[in-house]
C-alpha cells in the first residue's frame, strides 16, 4: 500500500457558503485553530475536537462525531483518478484542463421518462451541504463537506419501473483528455453500480462541488457519486450515463480484479483485503491510525440494507 505523506490537519480557513465567501481567522499552538463562519439554514456554531485532545475546539468544520474536516489542499491535491494517472499527487496537474463545460448526464434503461440533464439542470436541484467521512479501500481517509443532491431526487424525476433492481453508472470516455484510458488492462470507460435501494437512500448523493467551491476535475467535476459507506472507488466521477437495469453490473475494478473488490464494496473492518487488514486506517493529516467503524460509521443509517446477507461472502 502506499506509503501516505502526512499533510495539514487543520481544516480549510476558507469556507465559502453555497453563495458568499466567509473568512476565518486564527492559528494556536501545535494545531492550528480556524474560526469559520458557516451559513445555511441557521448559522450554528460547530465545535471540533483537535486530534490527541478531549477538549472540543471552537470553530472549523466537521462531521457529525466531531472530527475536523480535511482542507481544501488536503483534498484536491491526493486523489485516485486512474483515468489521468495512477498517481495521486500528480492527479490535479494531470486534470486541470478537462472540459467539464458543456457536460450532459444521460438518464434512461428502465425508467418511464428517461432525460437528458445538462449541468445547469443538475444545479437546479437544491444543493445541501453534506460533511462524509471518505475511506479509501487503499486503507487511508478523509472528512470532506461536500455539496450536492441525494441521488434519489434526480432518479424520481426519471420514474424507475418495477423492473430497476440496480443502477449502473459510466464514467466519460475520452482517452484524449483521460490519458490512462489508453492502458489495456482495465476495461474502460469505468463502470460503477448500486442496488436500487442503496442509490435511493438519502445519504447517497450526486456532488457537484465541495467547501462551497464548484467540484475540481481531479475530484470528479462536474458531478460525481458518492456514497460515504462504502469503500471511495464506489464513489465513480465525472458522470456522462446512468441507466437503471436489471441485472447486477459489473464494475470496472470487480473485472480487473474480483478476488479484491467487491460489488458491495461495504466498509467492514472484519473483512480483510486480500493484501491487508482493513481493520485500521490513516486519515489524511495524522501521524497514527485510527480504528475503521462498521459502515464507515454510518451502521445505524445503512445497517438494515443488508439484513440476512454474508457481509463476508457479499464484500
Amino acid at each position: 500500500m502506499a506509503n501516505i505523506k502526512p499533510s495539514e490537519i487543520t481544516p480549510e480557513h476558507i469556507y465559502l457558503n453555497r453563495r458568499e465567501f466567509m473568512k476565518g481567522i486564527g492559528a494556536l499552538a501545535a494545531s492550528a485553530i480556524v474560526l469559520a463562519a458557516c451559513g445555511g439554514k441557521g448559522i450554528e456554531e460547530t465545535l471540533v475536537q483537535a486530534p490527541g485532545s478531549s477538549t472540543p475546539l471552537p470553530g472549523g468544520l466537521s462531521d457529525e462525531l466531531g472530527n475536523p474536516a480535511n482542507s481544501y489542499e488536503d483534498i484536491t491535491h491526493y486523489n485516485n483518478y486512474y483515468e489521468f494517472t495512477p498517481d495521486k499527487g500528480y492527479v490535479a496537474i494531470a486534470a486541470e484542463k478537462l472540459i467539464t463545460s458543456p457536460w450532459e448526464v444521460q438518464v434512461g434503461g428502465m425508467v418511464n421518462k428517461p432525460k437528458t440533464f445538462s449541468v445547469d439542470d443538475l444545479l437546479k436541484f437544491e444543493q445541501e451541504e453534506r460533511i462524509y467521512r471518505l475511506r479509501c479501500v487503499e486503507g487511508w481517509s478523509m472528512v470532506i463537506p461536500w455539496e450536492g443532491f441525494p441521488l434519489s431526487k434526480l432518479l424520481s424525476e426519471v420514474e424507475p419501473t418495477s423492473d430497476a433492481k440496480y443502477v449502473r453508472f459510466e464514467t466519460l470516455f475520452d482517452p484524449k483528455q483521460l490519458p490512462g484510458e489508453n492502458d489495456p488492462f482495465y476495461t474502460w470507460p469505468y463502470v460503477e453500480g448500486l442496488r436500487m435501494d442503496e442509490a435511493m437512500h438519502n445519504l447517497t448523493i450526486l456532488a457537484t462541488g465541495l467547501y462551497g467551491k464548484p467540484l475540481p476535475p481531479q475530484d470528479g467535476a462536474p458531478i460525481r457519486l458518492v456514497v460515504p459507506w462504502k469503500y471511495g472507488f464506489k464513489s465513480i466521477k465525472a458522470i456522462v450515463k446512468i441507466d437503471l437495469v436489471a441485472e447486477q453490473p459489473v464494475s470496472l475494478w470487480m473485472n480487473a480484479a474480483p478476488n479484491e473488490y467487491g460489488f458491495y464494496a461495504n466498509v467492514n473492518p472484519n473483512v480483510p483485503h486480500p493484501r491487508w487488514s482493513q481493520a485500521s486506517e490513516r486519515r489524511i493529516g495524522e501521524i497514527s491510525r485510527r480504528e475503521t467503524l462498521m459502515f464507515n460509521g454510518y451502521e445505524k443509517e445503512v445497517a438494515s440494507l443488508y439484513q440476512g446477507m454474508d457481509l463476508r461472502k457479499n464484500f
